[in-house]
């Protein structure tokens, strides 16, 4: 079918097209008219976007994401906010709304759910594009009632969310009072365990008693070493003065020796000296004789003192030596008794470190939360509220009228075709040709109008077709 073929059938089925046209837009019109009029206001709401939590000063990244607006608009229309309005306006109390809530549902159900259900349904929640601006509008029959829900929806709007923001936090302030006892009482048994510690071990400062045990036992390892030196040096002249006394160099430089010494020398010069001038029985001589046995005896036993002395002397530093090891020994015992302590102690101590850490935390936490939980601040902020309409929205005769022409319209093509597909007549020379398929060979052409201005006489005269 082509384009001339459709304009074809449009034109004689034109009767049909119009008649339909007539009709739906005649019915739009009456309908119009005769419906109710309605009335719509509109409450605008501000969602303010912060990003950033006035109590904590923390970034808040769920108002950044693009479903935060989604989400706001779900809770408008939800259920939830639907029945405080409800119980706001006292709907349910109207003798006339139980009387329909009983017919609709028998009873059954809660009136006040019935009652949100019905005002969802003329509720009409829109965002602006690319703000944060939101149009709540409420339509009905009533215009004080329309406007009184509008700013309904938004009042009990900004106390859901408020609402739905403090209650996790009172939850949360709940939980974390008891979790602040918990670690309140994990802090007491640890500081006394802690202290329990330091009276059965007598510590008052580990780390100064540390510092103190350690300088000690630093000097016993001086001491020792020194002691040591000395020991063996005193060994070394106490095997001399074993061996040979007299090559001791003790006994050398002994001045009491020394002086025993050159006194005994002084002796024997003269003994010899009187012995050449003096006979050997001569009591000079005898005197001399008996005066350097005497020298040579007390030599004798001054070396033996002094290298008696340096066997003494040997002894005593062994001895000293051996205390100092074992006052080392015992230090280093002490020493590594108090690392033990001290790590002990330490231990205890990160315990109560981290108790006190752990509560301290979960005090700030559940004070931060306690605010939050108090704090019935509302992002929300409502911008124009809903005013009482003056003029009805609806029903819009002339958007009817318009709408139902182009419905006439539509509706006229398509019975046209509809008609035309049940009755399929011949209408130009290409039907026939494509009907009958075969080709055309010419057409005559008919004119209605001179038949008719012949009238009678023209019925008689034969009929002239034309051949083209």
């Amino acid at each position: 079918m082509n384009l001339t073929q459709l304009l074809l059938i449009l034109w004689a089925r034109k009767k049909v097209i119009i008649g339909t046209l007539l009709v739906v837009v005649l019915a739009a019109l009456a309908v119009s008219l005769l419906l109710p009029k309605s009335y719509k206001a509109s409450s605008t709401l501000l969602l303010n976007y912060k990003g950033v939590d006035p109590l904590t000063g923390v970034m808040m990244p769920g108002q950044l994401l693009p479903a935060y607006m989604a989400t706001q608009l779900d809770i408008i229309g939800s259920k939830n906010v639907a029945i405080r309005v409800v119980e706001r306006l006292q709907l349910a109390n109207s003798p006339a709304v139980q009387a329909q809530f009983q017919e609709a549902t028998g009873g059954v159900g809660s009136i006040n759910s019935w009652l949100a259900g019905l005002l969802l349904r003329k509720l009409d929640v829109t965002p602006s594009r690319e703000s944060s601006v939101v149009d709540v509008a409420f339509s009905g029959s009533e215009p004080q009632f329309v406007a009184a829900v509008a700013n309904a929806f938004a009042e009990e709007y900004m106390r859901a969310t408020v609402q739905l923001k403090v209650d996790p936090m009172r939850r949360a302030s709940h939980y974390f009072d008891q979790q602040t006892k918990l670690l309140r009482d994990n802090v007491e048994q640890a500081q006394s365990r802690l202290s329990k510690y330091q009276q059965e071990h007598g510590i008052v400062s580990v780390d100064n008693r540390l510092d103190v045990e350690s300088n000690r036992l630093n000097d016993l390892s001086a001491q020792l070493v020194a002691a040591q030196a000395q020991l063996m040096e005193a060994s070394s002249r106490k095997s001399m003065a074993s061996g040979s006394m007299a090559a001791s160099p003790d006994v050398a430089s002994n001045p009491v020796i020394q002086n025993l010494r050159l006194t005994l020398g002084g002796a024997e010069g003269k003994l010899a000296e009187a012995g050449q001038r003096l006979g050997r029985n001569h009591p000079q001589y005898l005197s001399a004789q008996a005066e350097v046995a005497k020298l040579r005896r007390e030599l004798d036993e001054q070396i033996r003192l002094t290298s008696q002395s340096v066997g003494n002397n040997a002894t005593v530093l062994s001895q000293r030596e051996a205390q100092i090891r074992e006052a080392l020994a015992a230090q280093k015992a002490k020493v590594l008794e108090l690392n033990r302590t001290r790590d002990e102690m330490n231990v205890l101590l990160r315990d109560v470190e981290n108790a006190q850490r752990a509560f301290d935390v979960s005090s700030q936490r559940g004070s931060q939360t306690r605010i939050e939980g108090q704090a019935e601040q509302s992002d929300i902020a409502i911008l124009n509220p809903a005013v009482v309409p003056t003029e009805p929205d609806g029903p819009k005769v002339f958007r009817n009228v318009l709408l139902s022409v182009f419905l006439g319209i539509l509706l006229g093509f398509g019975l046209a075709f509809v008609l035309e597909l049940l009755d399929r007549r011949v209408r130009s020379a290409g039907d026939l040709s494509d009907s009958l398929d075969i080709p055309l060979l010419g057409a005559i052409e008919w004119n209605k109008t001179s038949q008719r201005r012949t009238g009678a006489l023209g019925s008689l005269l034969p009929r002239r077709p034309r051949l083209t």
